[in-house]
Parts: C-alpha cells; structure tokens; sequence
C-alpha cells in the first residue's frame, strides 16, 4: 500500500499551462514549473478553492521551515522573481511519507483509525458520500443519478480531489458515527475569495498569509500525529491558523483502494469539528451586511454576484462589510508593485443546513485602489445602493401594474401573485444586466485616483440606471398585453414611473408611453 500513490509524484492535480494546455501533474512538478501555469483548472469550484488552499498552505510551511519570517518586500520579489522552488521541495521530500494517499497509518487527509473502530469497521459506504456533485442519502441530486448500493469506481486522483473539495465544503449534518452529528467545513455556503496572477506562483504570492507569530505554530494536518477516536468524539476547536483552516479533517474519511488503485468504497465517520471565532474569521470569506450584523457571503439563487460586490471591499468602520483577509494581503503586494487591477476568483457552494443546494464559480477584475482605499470602496458601495433602491422602486410600481389587471387588484393575495409574477418574470434579469455592462467602466473611473473622473463616474451610472430601469419596465409592459385592463393598468402607473426616472433623464429623453396609452 504504501507504494501506491504518492502525490509528490502522481499526476492528480489539473493545471492550464500557459500556452493553454491543461494537464495532470505531481506536487513537486506543480511548483517546479508555477511560473509555466497559468492557473489549476479543476472545474468544480468547491474543489478549485480547496486545491489552492493546500497549495497555499505548503508554501507557507515551506517557507516557515527555510527562513522563518519574511515581508511584504519578500512577497513583492517572489512575486517578480518565481516562488523558492528549491526551498519548497525540500520540505515536501522532508515530509514525503506523509503524501501517500492510501499509508496504512497515516493516509494523506484521511483517518486510518477508521479501519479498526468498532463503529465504522464493518460499515463501508460509496465514494459519492463525499462529493457534493453526486446524490447520496436524501441530498437532492445535482449532477448525477448515481446509486448508493452500485457506486461506481473512480481513480485515486479523482477521489482524492472530490475528498479535498468535500473537507472545505461539506455542511455537516446527521452521521451517526462516533457523534450523532457532524460539523460543517471551513468554508460551508460560502462564496469563497482567491486573488489571481499571471501565474500560479503569482496567485499563491499574492493569498499568501503571514508568518506566524513567535512561539505559535499553525500546522497542516500532515504535520499532526494521526487522529484518534478520542479527537474525532471531541468538542469543536478553534483553527490554530490558516494552515489548519486549510487542511482540517472536519469529516473522517478512509479511502478503500480496489482494483487498480480505483476508490469505489470508503468509511466515514464525524471528523475533528471546526469552531468558529468571531476573531478570527476563515481568510478567504467575506461579510456583508445583514439584519442582524455581518453575515458570510454566498451564492444567493438568481441573484448576480456583482450586487453583493462591496462586501469584498474595505469599510472603514466595519458595519458594511468585511472583506476576506486574502484581499487585504493581495492589496499590500499590488501597493508595492504599482498598483493596477487585480483578478480574483470567487467560487464555492451555497447549502441550507445539509442541503446543498448550488454552486458557482465567477472571475471579477478590481482596480487594486478599490481593495485598498475605504473612500474608493464607499464610492463604490454608493452607486450600487443606488442601483439596488431604484430596482426595489421599479419593482414596486410594476406589481401595482401587474395586481391591477387581476381580479380583485386591491386584495393582499392580488399584490402577492403580482410581485411573484414580476420576480419570475425577466424584468429582473434585464435590469441587472443591463447595469452589469457599465460595472467594469464605473469601477475603473472610481479607482483611477482622478477626482474629474468621479463626475465621469456618476454621469456614466446614471445613464445606466436610466437604460436599465426602462428595459424592466418594457419587458413588464411587453408581458401585460393589450387588453383594455391591461392598458389602464399602464396607463394609472406611467405618470409615477415617469417621476421616478426624473433625476435620472437629465441627458438622456424622457421615456414614452405606449401608443394605446396616448391614444
């Protein structure tokens, strides 16, 4: 067993080259060539996010191990110059044994104390247990039709990124082994965040945490002594750091190897629990706003991510939101090299409670001032509450268009259907849309440092809010008909729409009725 896969030498890990290949490579070829990759090209964002977060934390360990502490300059000339290779691959041959995916005691990200537990030794379970696109137990299905009782078997490199993606994500729940109930991963609905450079190595440079302090260390679980059943029936502990947020066990897993090294079987138990502190909050999560205080960001059903873009951005007393940490370290090194706009990556899985319910993966491009000025970042978060109040304006008068052509237009049951009607209609879509092509332009102008630009600014959203609110509104009129209660309907809303778009049409003509409602 022990000779079998080994992920220093393995191809597992999926890479796009920078000519545009994608590939498989091995942990020590991954880094011996990040500066050759152009990014990891694993497809499912739960998955991608979890891949990167191991990357990040062996280049921190490795570091840790060569030089001890190092600096924002240090990050800066890595950065130019290509990650320590050398330093990197000593440290993973130092922990070679510690890499074998199927290691009869101490299994990569596993728990070999499974096989001999009374509760899980006799009980295997299939592979789709750990991956978030299968069905299994009463999970709603999402990409696959699979059967508990007739799984069917994958290669090692695809259990172990399914095992990867599903330790970040999973929601927890129910497990009757060991604990009736199994806490959730570090990230669990959560739209998690990842700065981006020309290069892997200038990605991992740029999410790159900081050495820890003195006298603390943040281990990896590879560095920890295996898990016993006393510390999987344990009480939720906080994360040490980054490196243990990256790489905890937060559900025990054993990989049963088959034929060829193939996984079809696995056991599973509850792993070592996750506790979450105020204090120190996961670094790739943000938090926004909510009823009652900051609340961590995700993917929200039909919902663009762009609407939610402030909650990446500084605040400057923190009510608004609160950013991921990782974008505060990507803004320190851009300071240092200039400025410019920086790439990131948000992707994860939304779920409610152990339900999961989507995932998504998005590339957004900010002006490095936005990251790093509070001023920038409230410009920002203006203009987009500007957007959003004048959506829930339109919204409301095109309901009381809508209630007005159904029976008993004034019942509280009319209103409901309409604002039903509306929301499943494509006014939504159009709107956000529509304002969504100016969103590049606008944050461009606010993180140029230009102040005539900010008039370019609000001169430019404007007329988007302008364009987007009259294509919701035609597509509500499109749907109505021209019934003679569908034109009255139009025709009691068109004077209140028309003020509401007032201070929106000093350069642009007002909008017209229909021709049936001037008739």
């Amino acid at each position: 067993m022990n000779g079998s896969f080994n992920l220093l030498d393995e191809p597992w890990l999926p890479v796009r080259l920078q000519d545009g290949r994608v590939c498989d490579l091995g942990l020590l070829e991954v880094f011996e060539r990040a500066g050759e990759i152009g990014a990891l090209a694993e497809t499912a964002p739960p998955g991608l996010i979890a891949q990167y977060r191991l990357l990040l934390a062996i280049v921190h360990r490795a570091l840790s191990r060569a030089q001890g502490r190092w600096t924002d300059a240090d990050r800066a000339r890595w950065y130019r110059q290509g990650l320590p290779a050398g330093a990197v691959r000593d440290y993973l041959e130092h922990w070679r044994e510690r890499f074998w995916l199927f290691h009869p005691e101490q299994p990569f990200m596993q728990v070999a104390a499974l096989a001999e537990a009374e509760e899980t030794r006799d009980r295997q379970k299939p592979w789709s247990q750990i991956s978030l696109a299968s069905a299994n137990g009463n999970a709603p299905v999402l990409f696959d039709h699979s059967c508990d009782l007739a799984p069917r078997p994958i290669a090692a490199a695809d259990a172990l990124r399914t095992l990867l993606g599903f330790l970040q994500f999973t929601p927890g729940g129910l497990v009757k082994s060991l604990r009736d109930a199994d806490k959730a991963g570090a990230l669990a609905n959560t739209a998690a965040v990842m700065p981006l450079g020309e290069s892997l190595a200038q990605s991992l440079c740029l999410a790159l945490h900081p050495p820890s302090r003195a006298g603390h260390e943040d281990l990896p679980s590879w560095e920890r002594d295996p898990p016993g059943l006393a510390q999987l029936r344990g009480e939720p502990t906080l994360a040490s750091g980054p490196n243990d947020r990256y790489s905890r066990l937060t559900s025990a897993v054993l990989l049963l190897p088959g034929e060829q090294g193939r996984v079809q079987w696995i056991r599973f138990a509850a792993g070592i629990a996750l506790a979450e502190g105020a204090q120190a909050p996961d670094p790739m999560a943000s938090y926004r706003a909510g009823s009652h205080g900051l609340v961590r960001l995700s993917f929200a059903e039909g919902r663009a991510f762009w609407r939610d873009l402030p909650a990446l951005l500084p605040d400057a007393d923190g009510l608004a939101s609160q950013p991921a940490a990782v974008l505060g370290w990507a803004a320190n090194l851009q300071f240092l090299l200039g400025g410019g706009e920086q790439p990131v990556l948000v992707a994860g899985l939304a779920s409610d409670q152990a339900k999961l319910l989507r995932w998504r993966s998005e590339r957004l491009g900010l002006p490095a001032a936005l990251l790093a000025s509070a001023d920038c970042a409230n410009e920002l978060r203006r203009q987009l509450r500007r957007a959003e109040e004048l959506f829930g304006d339109v919204r409301k008068l095109a309901a009381g268009m809508l209630a007005e052509t159904l029976p008993d237009s004034a019942g509280k049951d009319s209103w409901v259907r309409a604002r039903s009607l509306f929301d499943a209609g494509p006014a939504p879509a159009l709107y956000f849309a529509t304002a969504e092509r100016a969103l590049g332009r606008l944050m461009a102008l606010l993180g140029s440092g230009d102040p005539d630009d900010l008039d370019k600014a609000e001169a430019l959203w404007q007329r988007t809010l302008l364009a987007a609110a009259q294509a919701a509104w035609q597509a509500v009129r499109d749907g109505l008909g021209r019934s003679p209660k569908a034109l009255r309907a139009e025709a009691l809303a068109w004077p209140r729409f028309r003020a509401l778009l007032r201070d929106l049409q000093s350069a642009d003509p007002c909008p017209q009725p229909s021709e049936e409602v001037r008739a």
